[in-house]
């Protein structure tokens, strides 16, 4: 989303998004003097934010779509965004205390009364100008185009993914199995970590080739992820090892972090998992190690196998870190089939290529797959 501050130095208002590897700002108007300026500010970083979430979570997402259900409401939202411009210029205040019938429209009336407060027509023509430009934005980024200043939405985790960009993602790590800048700055991260999922599961099979283990065997031998990664990891590769897609294992678990980033679970079933898990390991640990004195109350439960705040971008690091993981484990054990000591500059193995080009042709077996 685009956030505006007030520059109190030029006395200005200043627009700025990220980019994937950093944040661009404009400038937007001039101010007239006053406290008001700031309260306009953060309406238009909320009404921002409330325009962007129907990019995030659009109806199309939503598990129902009769009336009054997710995707109605959700449909709501997106169809106020033809409300935002009138309500800026001719902002009305709420009857008897209720709300407006979305919370699009309710921030825009409420920054339109903000503008009212300035009383400063030429600023209302540039805060318009500027309403309209994220606006559109937002539907250039709902039609898969992310350049511009729809580029923020590559920061941003969304319950669906455009075909468009997975293939765009694939053909990314096609070129770098690795990873690359591009997959951060030019495709919306819930498609790239659709992607990743499928090399990751590429990278996992061609180690398991040759360290002659199970491929679900892989993620549990690797030491260069970082702890919390593990469980999304082993989680994406067992599914795909019994039959299910990238799609099928990656959409499911970026949604469930967004329902846990707005309060709630997806679903009991996932809950009760976890929290079956946590007691398991508690009896172990108190019958292993009693003088602990553990208990349920004091052990933290994750909730999420990846960062609800961030999970598409979480889990996509995850995933590249995963791959890179396997291509140590993978050199590691060919420098021991081998008879030979590791290289001292492990990207300048030799193994490196051979590797590169097993995780290429696995990938490629399985690219039906990915779409």
């Amino acid at each position: 989303m685009t956030r505006y501050a007030v520059d109190q130095v030029r006395n200005a208002l200043i627009a700025s998004w990220s980019t994937g590897i950093g944040d661009v700002a404009t400038t937007v108007a001039e101010l007239p003097p006053g406290p008001d300026a700031l309260r306009l500010a953060t309406c238009l970083t909320e009404l921002s934010q409330a325009c962007w979430r129907s990019y995030t979570h659009p109806a199309s997402a939503a598990d129902q779509h009769g009336p009054n259900s997710i995707g109605w409401h959700r449909q709501q939202e997106r169809d106020a965004f033809t409300a935002v411009v009138p309500a800026l210029t001719r902002p009305q205040r709420p009857v008897n205390g209720a709300p407006s019938a979305t919370r699009v429209e309710e921030i825009a009336h409420r920054a339109g009364r903000s503008l009212q407060a300035l009383n400063a027509p030429r600023l209302t023509a540039r805060i318009t100008t500027e309403v309209t430009a994220e606006l559109a934005a937002i539907e250039q980024a709902e039609l898969g185009n992310l350049r511009s200043r729809a580029q923020q939405a590559v920061v941003l985790s969304r319950e669906d993914a455009s075909p468009l960009h997975v293939a765009h993602a694939d053909t990314v790590l096609q070129r770098h199995p690795f990873g690359a800048e591009e997959l951060f700055t030019q495709v919306e991260p819930t498609a790239a970590a659709i992607a990743a999922a499928h090399w990751l599961h590429a990278a996992t099979v061609t180690t398991a080739g040759q360290t002659r283990l199970h491929p679900a065997q892989i993620i549990t031998e690797v030491d260069r992820v970082k702890a919390l990664a593990h469980d999304s990891l082993a989680e994406i590769v067992g599914a795909m090892n019994a039959g299910s897609s990238p799609w099928q294992v990656v959409m499911p678990m970026i949604r469930s972090a967004l329902h846990v980033a707005e309060g709630h679970f997806r679903g009991v079933a996932e809950a009760k998992q976890r929290i079956s898990a946590a007691e398991d390991l508690i009896v172990r640990a108190h019958d292993n190690h009693p003088e602990l004195g553990l208990s349920l109350d004091s052990v933290y439960l994750s909730i999420s196998p990846i960062n609800p705040a961030r999970p598409a971008l979480d889990l996509l690091e995850n995933l590249l870190s995963g791959i890179r993981s396997c291509w140590v484990l993978y050199t590691q054990y060919a420098d021991t089939f081998s008879g030979r000591e590791a290289d001292v500059d492990p990207p300048q193995h030799r193994h490196t290529e051979a590797f590169i080009a097993d995780v290429r042709q696995a990938a490629a077996a399985r690219r039906d797959q990915l779409l």
